[in-house]
């Protein structure tokens, strides 16, 4: 990858995540990475520091939500920061439904993510 980050760059990456595709979705980011969860048991959400929490962080999400797929998104770059809004729809192994709208806030360095900090509409 570059280090020149696109707005393709986030394309490619939600649809790693629509894959399920850990290996590719990890190849994105830093070795000392940061990830907040949209839920968890503080405010920020669950957060997984280095590549392989990051990993089993987002295993998982797979595990918790089997067909969890991102769709009718958007994105927009800004220097070394990124946003990525999409609607979340999937499954829990509970059987509940979920369709949430969410955005993803990222920050880059030398074309790698270090901060993927998540977050998802709260449904009443």
């Amino acid at each position: 990858m570059s280090e020149q980050v696109t707005v393709e760059t986030l394309k490619d990456f939600l649809e790693a995540f629509n894959r399920h595709d850990l290996d590719a979705i990890m190849s994105y980011f830093a070795d000392d990475c940061i990830f907040y969860m949209p839920r968890g048991a503080k405010p920020r959400g669950n957060r997984y520091v280095g590549k392989a929490e990051v990993r089993a962080g987002l295993a998982s999400r797979f595990e918790g939500i089997p067909d969890v797929h991102y769709g009718n998104d958007q994105h927009w770059i800004c220097g070394d920061l990124g946003v990525s809004e999409w609607i979340l729809t999937g499954t829990t192994k509970s059987g509940q439904q979920l369709e949430v709208r969410g955005v993803d806030l990222l920050e880059f360095a030398g074309g790698k993510i270090i901060r993927k900090d998540s977050f998802w509409k709260i449904l009443e």
